[in-house]
């Protein structure tokens, strides 16, 4: 596809392939083994620092965030090649660039709502990877994909605010490097419209009160690459008024203008997650023999790889749509695209590693493959940044007001 991007894009995107195949793909099993001898499941492998060393030091750094001041300063759509590269190794090369969820996501909101004084405090060291960060929105007892439902308070008293609440799947919080917290909760709970009652406030991991009790589970995996997916009380944590993000009642916008960057994120990031599923589906394939004859010319697994490629190629040009949109006419503009990627984008891709499984047999549901763990991933970003069907009924709507 270098025919399709400008020449910085092709030249990061050679670099960023070299990159993967000498030092990313090899540290996949060091890695492992590293986790293994590490004192806490929740510690990060020495090979992870020797990536992001390697990384910064070839300028494959920041390359998530637009703004040139603190990013590389590239277009959602020269990085959209770029994240999907990364996608094939979705826990360790995110995390070498300095690009993994949910850092990207805080910085970004850091760059854009953060005062001078957050920025130097949290972002800086964010930028340069010495430390992690979570955002804390879903809640356990409400039906969190409708935002205005979060109970969480933060009632000002004084010059100080004080939260209430219980958060969950708050991922990088099990994470020692997870130094902050930007949590949302409700400074105004009564307040008639609904999308004003909510507020931000960065709140310091090691705030009296903040209690980060237990690392939750996806389909049995606990996600030690990420930094896990915490359940997170805050018992009456008290912070500065200065911790505020932005202004009182900004939390929603705050949250819809951080949430789009990182669904299509997500998306790009599937991407070469199928890639590397279709890539290991061929080899098994072409490897194995069943029935007197090599699995890839079983007629069923042939329209399996079939499939598999026209989709990807669909999806990878709906990305860039919705890449290009956002670039031109703003995220706003880009709705009904960032939607459809979004139902789209984890559904396709889930169907796929699944193929891929089944190609692998018990080797595909095994921790010799990494087919177990993609599949547990995309089935996840099923529900996580909104559940497929809120999505949906947010495209429909505004399709049909075309016609009502």
């Amino acid at each position: 596809m270098d025919f399709a991007f400008d020449a910085r894009t092709q030249e990061l995107r050679a670099k960023l392939l070299t990159f993967m195949e000498q030092y990313v793909y090899p540290a996949e099993t060091t890695a492992h083994e590293q986790r293994l001898q590490l004192k806490s499941p929740w510690d990060t492998p020495a090979v992870v620092a020797e990536l992001k060393a390697e990384a910064r030091s070839q300028g494959l750094w920041n390359l998530f965030l637009p703004d040139a001041e603190h990013g590389a300063g590239l277009t959602n759509l020269q990085y959209a090649p770029l994240a999907e590269i990364t996608g094939r190794s979705p826990h360790l090369a995110p995390t070498a660039l300095n690009c993994a969820a949910p850092d990207t996501g805080n910085m970004e909101v850091l760059a854009q709502f953060g005062s001078d004084e957050q920025q130097k405090q949290w972002l800086e060291p964010l930028l340069a990877g010495e430390i992690r960060s979570a955002f804390a929105m879903t809640e356990p007892e409400v039906a969190s994909s409708d935002a205005t439902n979060i109970e969480t308070r933060i009632a000002k008293e004084g010059d100080e605010y004080v939260i209430t609440g219980r958060k969950w799947y708050i991922s990088g919080a099990m994470n020692p490097d997870c130094k902050i917290f930007i949590v949302m909760g409700k400074t105004d709970p009564d307040n008639e419209d609904v999308r004003r009652q909510q507020s931000m406030v960065l709140v310091p991991r090691d705030t009296p009160g903040v209690e980060v009790r237990r690392a939750m589970q996806v389909y049995g995996y606990e996600d030690h690459s990420h930094g896990g997916h915490a359940e997170v009380f805050f018992h009456g944590a008290r912070v500065p008024v200065e911790n505020l993000v932005g202004e009182e009642g900004g939390g929603f916008a705050i949250a819809q203008a951080r949430l789009g960057p990182g669904r299509i994120h997500h998306c790009m990031r599937l991407i070469g997650m199928a890639e590397r599923a279709i890539e290991l589906m061929c080899r098994r394939a072409a490897a194995r023999t069943a029935f007197g004859k090599p699995i890839a010319q079983q007629g069923v697994v042939q329209e399996w790889i079939a499939d598999a490629r026209v989709a990807v190629e669909q999806l990878r040009l709906l990305v860039l749509k919705t890449a290009w949109l956002m670039d031109t006419v703003g995220n706003r503009g880009a709705h009904t695209e960032i939607q459809a990627i979004k139902i789209a984008t984890p559904r396709t891709v889930l169907d796929i590693i699944d193929k891929a499984v089944q190609v692998h047999g018990a080797g595909g549901v095994s921790q010799d493959f990494p087919l177990a763990d993609l599949w547990a991933a995309a089935r996840t970003l099923r529900i996580a940044d909104g559940p497929d069907e809120v999505h949906q009924r947010s495209l429909a709507r505004r399709e049909l007001k075309k016609y009502l």
